[in-house]
């Protein structure tokens, strides 16, 4: 059961969206547009917004894994 959840979630993960996979054309056209200042801030934005789920993948992976390691005897 737990396996099988685990499966299912890595494969709805991995699927694209459709919807976002258009984001990344918009910013490119956007940021072509802009001078060097406006480009960094950008680029510093999406950092931002993908460093909070990036964190809880991390942590969520470190929690699996420490939980999944054979016990030292």
């Amino acid at each position: 059961m737990r396996k099988g959840f685990l499966i299912a979630l890595l494969c709805m993960m991995l699927t694209p969206s459709i919807g976002n996979a258009q984001g990344c054309s918009v910013c490119t056209k956007t940021a072509a547009g802009l001078d060097s200042k406006a480009a960094k801030g950008m680029n510093g934005g999406i950092i931002y917004l993908a460093a909070f789920p990036l964190a809880i993948l991390g942590t969520l992976g470190f929690i699996w894994w420490r939980g999944n390691r054979p016990v030292k005897q």
